[in-house]
């Protein structure tokens, strides 16, 4: 698992119009910019925000992600919720829980 790739090229979205506008044009190209395993280019790809909160990307990170995708707030915390449901608890990062059911 490449979490770090994952957060770095959301942070780019986040921070970088140009990255954006790549994201826009041929997102393809964009992710092999990114050593991703196919799990997360596909998380990626399908805008999965439920699957990309399991593998431990970094809430606030994320809901930039999901802003951009088009998620009203509720929708991107439903989202998490039903990714627990589906994919089982956060596997790393700082939602990582003792009691394995993640945080939100």
């Amino acid at each position: 698992m490449s979490l770090y790739y994952v957060q770095k090229l959301l942070y780019n979205l986040n921070r970088d119009a140009r990255v954006r506008q790549r994201h826009a044009d041929d997102f393809g190209d964009l992710l092999k910019e990114y050593d991703l395993s196919e799990e997360e280019r596909r998380a990626l790809v399908d805008g999965d925000i439920g699957l990309l909160y399991v593998m431990g990307v970094n809430g606030q990170i994320l809901m930039h992600y999901a802003a951009l995708l088009g998620y009203p707030w509720d929708d991107y915390i439903k989202s998490m919720r039903e990714g627990l449901a589906k994919h089982g608890p956060v596997r790393h990062g700082l939602y990582l829980t003792t009691d394995g059911r993640g945080a939100v």
